[in-house]
């Protein structure tokens, strides 16, 4: 591990006293899985302080501990500094853990070889997060096993591990010395230990009747004091166990060690505690963005969508930034795109209000810079400082022209089909949340073949440079990328946004990304037809005369039958309450559309027919005959439409 000190004696005391890797934890090349690690250099007994064989028993203290090294004796309190440095140094190994994994890594890390051999540990099936109680019946799963490497003459019973047979632990290709799955029976001898909470030698009592049912049957322990049961116990409730092992060419453990192994324990058991509650604080966090932004991009007449959205970094997955694409009547399509300031919870919830009240005012139908004020007194309502950026805009793919707002939010690139990308020029206004703000639109032309990309700040603005010198960025990139294709077709628009995307550096993700790209392809003046009607009895009848021209005209004679009917109701019920002409308009593209408009707002409902009813049927009619229909209430009216499939 990346700043930790060399090894002396493979983990153990080091000559002088000292613990190898004190510094920043213990050291690590000895214990990086399960039989991984440099276990090959055997740890001597004189490294505990125990004499070899044919060599005179060390001296001990009053309390008969040994020391640690051969030739040096060490007295009991420099002893107890080094337990004291090496709980320090595991904890802090521990402790650097951020999710469940790391924790447990850093804990095999920090005691084997330095404290054990090998080190098993268990962990609650599932894990109960936060106060939730805990599901029946009590089962522990190893997680992880570490040991020493075993060289070819060794084996799993080197170290007092008895198997019956080989059991694959989790990240490990070889056998392991324990069962994967332990059921913890209520009222047994394992259920007893864990509910003690305190470390205990595997030769106690307790535990000898608590380590056959952990590890299952046919395995067994090195007897003395060679096995440490430490349950690892969270805030509330036992979430799990560690077994620590010595084996029979190092020294038994002591009395202190136990108080070791319960400091382990804590440190882990609080640290999963706390890494399992991030955990599902993060999903939680994710699925609220994820269910905040559109599932899937609507595909509108007219216009192709593709869309990303990025967080800031793992450690902050949630954030204010959104888009949208919401279909309007007369084929037109709203993009949307805003930030919401700061990263958290909040943001999120402010982002998902007001996208939906963006959705709510477009289902109005009322212009670009109505839409911000809106939203902007919106926000206000919401609490101080609720501030975002946005940009609204309105594409009409018969005109070919897009009206765009803006609230302070980085300004749209346009890509036209030559390659040329442009920064439009929109007002830039002042931040949703501000107040008292008028805001500008501005009509532009959207040639077919452009393709128009909004953005968050978050893809143009970092550490490492200003807004404006990322915005030069990515239109060079636009330029760039609309080159690879030739001057007469446009980019892909998935791996335009991928492109787009990749421009990133290592520092640049300091904000949540979200990106909109647009691909104006239009409707032909010769696909529309748009007529005026007087609000009469004989409208009905001059709109199916015109639809059947229109569609003559077209070469879809197929579908007169289906449209002068359904036109000739729609054409009917809006004559019945309009006071101004009814416009009738007719649009060919993959499908037949047609839209009637009136100013009357009143939106017509479908409803069951009684037998003595006179009228009631139109709209049945058009529900059964029609591919898709609804009705949308404008700022001047409302327009009807339906759609019917055009013959292959």
């Amino acid at each position: 591990m990346d700043g930790e000190a060399p090894q002396t004696g493979a983990g153990r005391p080091a000559p002088d006293g000292s613990v190898a890797g004190t510094e920043d934890g213990p050291a690590s090349a000895a214990g990086s899985g399960s039989g991984t690690g440099a276990g090959t250099a055997a740890v001597s007994p004189a490294d505990h302080g125990v004499s070899a064989p044919g060599e005179p028993p060390p001296p001990t203290d009053a309390s008969g501990s040994l020391p640690t090294a051969r030739h040096e004796p060490v007295g009991t309190a420099r002893r107890e500094g080094d337990r004291l440095r090496f709980v320090g140094a595991a904890t802090r190994r521990i402790a650097r853990g951020l999710d469940l994994d790391e924790i447990v890594l850093g804990l095999c890390r920090a005691t084997v070889p330095t404290f054990s051999d090998a080190i098993l540990v268990y962990l609650r099936d599932p894990l109960p997060v936060g106060d939730e109680r805990p599901v029946d019946p009590f089962v522990l799963r190893l997680r992880r096993t570490d040991r020493l490497r075993l060289t070819e003459e060794d084996s799993a019973s080197d170290l007092g591990l008895l198997t019956s047979g080989p059991v694959v632990a989790p990240d490990a290709g070889e056998p392991s010395p324990a069962a994967e799955l332990c059921e913890v029976q209520p009222g047994g001898p394992l259920a007893e230990v864990l509910r003690g909470v305190r470390p205990v030698f595997g030769d106690s009592e307790a535990a000898r009747a608590a380590l056959p049912e952990l590890l299952g049957e046919g395995r067994t322990v090195p007897s003395g004091h060679r096995a440490v049961l430490a349950p690892l116990r969270g805030r509330r409730r036992v979430i799990g166990a560690a077994v620590f092992l010595r084996g029979s060419d190092t020294p038994p453990f002591e009395q202190n060690d136990l108080l070791v192994a319960a400091q382990l324990a804590t440190h882990t058991a609080l640290g999963i505690d706390k890494a399992v509650l991030y955990g599902r604080e993060a999903y939680i966090a994710d699925e609220l963005q994820r269910t905040m932004l559109p599932e899937n991009l609507p595909q509108p007449t007219g216009v192709k969508l593709a869309s990303r959205y990025l967080p800031a970094a793992e450690t902050a997955r949630v954030g204010g930034d959104w888009y949208d694409a919401i279909p309007l009547p007369g084929s037109r399509v709203a993009l949307v795109v805003g930030d919401v300031m700061g990263h958290s919870m909040t943001s999120a919830a402010i982002m998902g209000q007001l996208r939906t009240t963006a959705q709510t005012l477009a289902g109005l139908d009322l212009p670009p810079q109505e839409v911000l004020h809106h939203l902007d007194e919106q926000a206000q309502r919401l609490g101080e400082n609720r501030m975002a950026t946005c940009l609204y805009a309105v594409y009409d793919p018969v005109a070919h022209r897009i009206t765009i707002a803006n609230a302070g939010h980085p300004p749209p690139v346009l890509l036209h089909l030559g390659g040329r990308a442009e920064v439009l020029r929109v007002p830039p206004g002042a931040p949703i949340g501000v107040g008292g703000v008028d805001f500008e639109a501005v009509e532009l032309d959207a040639p077919a073949g452009a393709t128009l990309l909004l953005y968050t700040d978050g893809l143009v603005e970092s550490r490492l440079r200003d807004v404006w010198a990322g915005i030069e960025l990515l239109r060079e990139r636009l330029a760039a990328t609309a080159q690879l294709t030739g001057p007469d077709h446009s980019p892909p628009l998935e791996a335009l946004c991928d492109d787009v995307l990749d421009m990133l550096g290592p520092g640049d993700r300091d904000d949540d990304i979200a990106l909109l790209a647009a691909r104006f392809d239009g409707i032909a003046p010769s696909d529309v037809a748009y007529w005026f009607l007087e609000p009469e009895d004989a409208a009905p009848g001059r709109a199916r005369r015109l639809a059947r021209k229109a569609l003559t005209r077209w070469g879809l004679e197929d579908l007169t039958d289906s449209v002068e009917l359904l036109v000739s109701e729609v054409v009917t019920n809006a004559v019945r309450y309009a006071t101004r002409p009814v416009t009738l308009r007719l649009l060919r593209t993959d499908v037949l559309r047609c839209e009637v408009g009136d100013d009357s707002p009143q939106l017509p409902r479908q409803r069951r027919a009684r037998d003595t009813d006179e009228g009631g049927r139109g709209l049945f009619l058009v529900n059964r005959l029609a591919r898709r229909w609804g009705a949308t209430r404008l700022s001047t009216g409302k327009v009807v439409w339906f759609e019917l499939p055009t013959p292959v």
